[in-house]
Parts: C-alpha cells; structure tokens; sequence
C-alpha cells in the first residue's frame, strides 16, 4: 500500500493538467519527491480501502458498505484534489449511497492495493478486488484492471519470480508479452490529445510492464513516470506491485508519512492490524 502513496507522490508534480506534462518530456533522473509533490486522489481513495479492511477484519458482510462510507468520508474531508469529473460525482453529488457508474477507468486500479496484502489466498484476493472495485468501477475493465493489480500484488508478496508474475498478468492483458517502456516512451502513448492511458485497459499493462522492467521500487515508479501520460496513477500501480516484490525501507515510509495529514498517516499505522507478511527474498 505504502508503495502505490509512494509512486503516487513522485508522479503528482508531472500528472495530466500540470505544464510539465504538456510541455516536455521527463528525464529519468528526475528528483524523486521534488518540488510540487503532493499526495493526489489516488493515495485518498488507496487508504479510504485500507480504512475499510481494518474497520470490517474480518466482516465481509458489511465490508462494501464500510467501504463507500470511508470513501464519501475521506473524499469530502479532502475536497481540493483533482478528482476525476465522474468519480468527483459519485463522492461529493450521489448522497451516502451512491450507485456504480459503470466505469472502466484506471481509478479502480490505482486504489486497490491494500488487497494484495489482507488476503491469505488468490481466490481470496480475486473475490474480495471484485467487491471492492464493483461498488463504483463495475464496468468489466475496472473489474479486471483492478484484478490484475492485486493478484500481481499477491504474488509478489508469497514469492512469485518476476517470470511468474508476468505469466500470470498476461492472462490480463497479453499485449504485455512485447510491450516495453522504450517502446511506449518512442511511441504517441503519452499524447494529450489520446487520453486512453486514462483507462484501466490503457494503463494496467504499461504500469505493469514499468514493473517487470525495474531493479527497485524507485526505478519501478521513474519507469512509470517516464510514459508522461497518467505520471500519479501509473506511478502508484508499478510502485504498490513494486513494494509487495522489493520490500519497502523505513526511510522510504518516513518520507512518504512526512506528506500525509495525521488522519492519513493513522489509517497507514492501523492497516497493519490486517496486513500479511511478505515472504523475503
């Protein structure tokens, strides 16, 4: 979890909207937590999940309303980000119960990493990534982006090698099998004018792929930002993958707790309540 707040900060300053990201490309060695860093919506909604899991334990019953509830609570105690226009409607414009939009975009993605690591089986992390996603992502898409995320989360956490993991993901998405980041960075994906990467279909896979070409949880997240498309959002799925297969220093966890408001930084101490391990390597 700690890993998708992780990526989500470093990509904050170069997200869709910021002159950055319209008017350059990104060099690798940017400075990672550098000037305009800033958690976004997608580290608000990725504890509004853990708040939920340590609320419910083990009460899968109430689990779904638990949840919309910590996430109506944490989206209007933190109004300012920039949420998505549809998901800004479901937080703030549908009442305390608001209905799935059936949407696919890469929201239902970015928060659900805390899954990955509340679960003890596969089965187990499939189902309870579906009654997370579906209560407001129930499009097909949403369901499987978010999916994938945190299957590949399980693994990385029980020991699956990198190999394992990529077998498993193309199941997911088969394009993953030739896609690479310098391919995306030479390509258009980036492009302003084609906001696919705003999707779950159009973003998963390259998050993914920023992953199985990395050799730490930084290069993990700099490879993600380097697409200069959803910089914050792809940055938090390849760092939340990252964190579950590299492991996560204290210093990194301090850095990201220094960005967090004390609310925040306390649902990040109880999450441990319901947290797994992580098998070693």
């Amino acid at each position: 979890m700690l890993g998708a707040i992780y990526g989500d900060i470093a990509g904050s300053p170069y997200e869709p909207g910021t002159s950055y990201w319209y008017n350059q490309s990104i060099p690798y060695d940017f400075t990672i937590f550098g000037a305009g860093s800033h958690f976004t919506d997608d580290s608000l909604m990725t504890l509004a999940v853990a708040n939920a899991l340590v609320v419910s334990h083990e009460d899968r019953e109430n689990y779904q309303r638990n949840l919309v509830q910590s996430m109506l609570k944490i989206a209007r105690e933190h109004p300012r980000v920039a949420w998505g226009e549809n998901f800004k409607r479901w937080l703030f414009d549908s009442g305390d119960s608001p209905s799935p939009i059936g949407s696919y975009g890469n929201g239902a993605a970015m928060r659900i990493s805390p899954v990955g690591w509340a679960c003890d089986t596969l089965e187990e992390t499939i189902e309870l990534s579906k009654f997370t996603t579906e209560v407001s992502h129930n499009h097909p898409e949403g369901i499987k982006g978010a999916e994938a995320i945190a299957v590949a989360i399980f693994l990385a956490r029980t020991g699956s090698t990198k190999e394992e993991i990529k077998e498993k993901m193309l199941g997911y998405y088969p394009e993953i099998e030739n896609m690479t980041i310098a391919g995306l960075i030479s390509s258009s994906y980036g492009d302003p004018e084609s906001s696919g990467w705003i999707t779950c279909q159009g973003s998963v896979p390259q998050a993914i792929c920023a992953f199985l070409e990395s050799d730490s949880l930084e290069s993990a997240v700099r490879n993600a930002i380097k697409l200069n498309a959803d910089t914050d959002t792809q940055a938090a799925m390849a760092g939340s993958v990252a964190e579950a297969f590299y492991g996560f220093s204290y210093a990194d966890e301090d850095r990201v707790l220094e960005y967090l408001t004390p609310d925040l930084q306390s649902i990040c101490h109880a999450f441990r309540i319901v947290k797994k391990k992580r098998q070693k390597r």
